[in-house]
């Protein structure tokens, strides 16, 4: 478990990041032991920003498998990977996608940072920067992004797959797997991020908003709880 009080930052030395990212695609395929993170991040530079400005992602705890600049697979000349971050420099100008996948071992996660198992329960804890520790990105709380997220994992071991957002698409995949897809339209930072993955009761309930819209509500917890 960490125990630093992590850097000080001053308000007088607070910068914007040089990029933006409007758009985070996120694709968990959840083992304990070697589970696959792919994102796929819509990117913009910053009116202002440097031409020549490079965009350094945070990354704690994660074995890179590829990245991807615009579908285009980079080799490792084209960034520099250090144990804390993954730098790429003479980007495009205009909007362009990066796709980075990424593995980690939740059982190994003694942290409780990022995406770790509790007894057999996937769970996370992002806040404060525990996003980093399953992919490379701008895990600070000024950077806000639109989230679709897609989890995969063996049905026997984790029926109820749970992110932020409202569940558009679920269903069964070969080999005894399955699959649900989230999406949060609201624009949020990477601490709010959260995932999932168990078997849990459920209680199901429906609220009634004045307007007369249909509330689903459920609470998962536990069996026996």
């Amino acid at each position: 478990m960490r125990t630093d009080t992590g850097k000080t930052f001053r308000l007088e030395e607070y910068q914007p990041t040089p990029f933006e990212i409007s758009e985070t695609r996120l694709e968990f395929r959840l083992d304990p032991h070697k589970t696959r993170v792919k994102s796929r991040l819509t990117i913009n530079r910053r009116a202002g920003a440097a031409p020549d400005a490079p965009l350094v992602l945070d990354g704690e705890e994660l074995r890179l498998i590829s990245v991807r600049l615009d579908d285009a697979e980079l080799g490792s000349h084209a960034y520099a990977l250090t144990p804390e971050a993954l730098t790429l420099q003479n980007l495009p100008a205009g909007e362009f996608t990066l796709e980075i996948e990424t593995e980690i071992s939740p059982a190994a996660n003694k942290a409780l940072s990022g995406l770790y198992l509790a007894e057999d329960i996937y769970c996370t804890q992002c806040e404060a920067e525990g996003f980093r520790r399953m992919t490379y990105f701008y895990d600070r709380p000024d950077v806000l992004s639109v989230y679709s997220v897609r989890v995969e994992a063996p049905k026997s071991a984790a029926p109820i797959l749970l992110a932020n957002g409202n569940l558009t698409s679920s269903g069964d995949l070969a080999n005894g797997w399955h699959f649900a897809e989230w999406h949060d339209p609201h624009p949020k930072p990477s601490y709010l991020f959260a995932l999932v993955g168990a078997d849990l009761g459920v209680i199901r309930d429906e609220f009634v908003t004045a307007s007369g819209r249909n509330v689903d509500l459920r609470i998962y917890v536990e069996h026996g709880n």
